[in-house]
């Protein structure tokens, strides 16, 4: 059985979470391996919905193994939060079904702080962050004086680490006009946590390496998507770390042969949270329908969602840049009801058809779209499990999906209840 990494083909907000769920009954250990608590996915199981942002998927699944890699970095009080919540709806989360990496940077409330200051502040270009601290937390990791989940434990020697962070960062909070941190109240702060995240600490890579050699089934989850890369997104309206499949090994601590699929998340549409650019975004009614039928609400601020027509130009380029073998089309049902519907199948650029997103964000700016016009179908297709369910020309739209990407459409979501899937091909079978 091959092993299946998930990533978003578009922005995000493509529906990762149900589709990681409806994985989950089939593997046996969920990792996320990337991002941080910024990134929002909702399950609805029996009935119950559940909104997770740390936690791997498959947490809220009994006898599933949850790893949080060494490639996310974690907000401790966050953390405890999330699994508190969960644990109120009736989840038993423990040390024996989650670990959390050893090697994990820390999100601290400075890193927010100075998320938000940025955000805030009219003489640097607000790039749409959730101001939950994720950039400055990868910052200081690439800096190399991030404070890490291991660090929790020494503390003899975290003094002298706070001291080294807080050298740079009380630096940039003066030329901010924040006040200074005061270290022993952060080691403090950290003192009175630890106890509550350490026992969750482990070495993630070993206990993975392990499941490995067992045969065991494992899906990597990431968050965000392609678009948000950090190398090959929308820069600089991007996230602070690679989202890509690469990222998965990376991030976790496991060989890149050990992940044998890589499954793209799609909308039948397109949606974007946050500034940058969106070549085929609608301001108009079309796109407030698209809006306020698909829900398009961020899991974790709440913020509206940007809507437009689906670009196949941009999903082909995150089938080549994100490794991706096939595609799970999400929200189907969202355009039942339209009397056409449209690809996005180029671009115009100051006067010149292209066929990719080029990587300066004026340029992108400036990108016109190229539009092909299909008929639409008034026939419902919420709720199909087959493709004898849907309407000819709803089959039709997928199709040309398919030639337009490059990729062949494995799973399609036709509602937000997990069974409400038509599998085309078994991401977990081998090829």
């Amino acid at each position: 059985m091959a092993n299946v990494a998930v990533i978003g083909a578009q922005w995000g907000d493509e529906g990762k979470g149900k589709i990681v769920d409806w994985l989950s009954a089939r593997a046996d250990v969920v990792v996320r391996f990337q991002g941080g608590h910024n990134a929002g996915h909702t399950l609805v199981i029996d009935g119950v919905t559940y909104k997770l942002s740390l936690l791997p998927s498959g947490v809220v699944r009994p006898g599933k193994l949850a790893i949080i890699g060494n490639g996310v970095v974690v907000d401790p009080w966050a953390f405890l939060d999330e699994i508190a919540r969960v644990q109120a709806q009736g989840v038993r989360i423990t040390p024996d079904s989650l670990v959390l990496a050893e090697n994990a940077a820390l999100i601290l409330p400075l890193h927010r702080e100075l998320d938000v200051a940025r955000e805030s502040s009219n003489s640097v270009q607000a790039l749409g962050t959730t101001k939950r601290g994720i950039g400055p937390a990868y910052e200081d990791k690439v800096g190399r004086r991030a404070l890490r989940v291991v660090d929790l434990k020494d503390f003899a020697g975290l003094p002298k680490k706070i001291d080294r962070l807080l050298a740079h960062h009380n630096t940039l909070r003066r030329g901010s006009n924040l006040p200074e941190i005061d270290g022993g109240a952060l080691l403090e702060s950290l003192k009175e946590i630890a106890p509550k995240v350490l026992p969750f600490a482990g070495c993630a890579w070993r206990r993975l390496d392990q499941v490995r050699r067992e045969g065991k089934r494992i899906l990597f989850e990431g968050a965000q998507a392609v678009l948000l890369d950090i190398d090959h997104g929308t820069y600089p309206y991007v996230t602070s770390s690679n989202t890509v499949a690469g990222q998965a090994a990376a991030g976790s601590g496991i060989g890149p042969r050990d992940i044998g699929y890589v499954l793209g998340i799609a909308k039948a549409y397109t949606t974007r949270v946050g500034e940058g650019p969106f070549p085929t975004e609608l301001t108009d009614e079309t796109g407030e329908r698209i809006g306020k039928i698909g829900a398009e609400f961020g899991t974790v601020t709440g913020r509206k969602r940007r809507c437009g027509w689906f670009d196949a130009v941009l999903v082909r380029q995150t089938v080549i840049t994100g490794g991706i073998d096939g595609i799970a089309l999400t929200k189907l049902d969202v355009l039942d009801g339209f009397d056409e519907v449209k690809l996005c199948v180029g671009y115009r650029l100051d006067g010149c058809e292209i066929d990719h997103l080029p990587a300066d964000a004026t340029e992108q700016a400036r990108c016109v779209p190229i539009f092909e016009v299909m008929d639409g179908w008034k026939e419902s297709t919420r709720g199909a499990r087959s493709w004898a369910e849907l309407p000819a020309q709803a089959v039709k739209y997928v199709r040309r999906v398919e030639e337009l990407i490059g990729a062949p459409v494995a799973l399609l979501s036709t509602s937000p209840e997990r069974e409400d899937t038509i599998l085309v091909r078994d991401p977990f079978a081998n090829r």
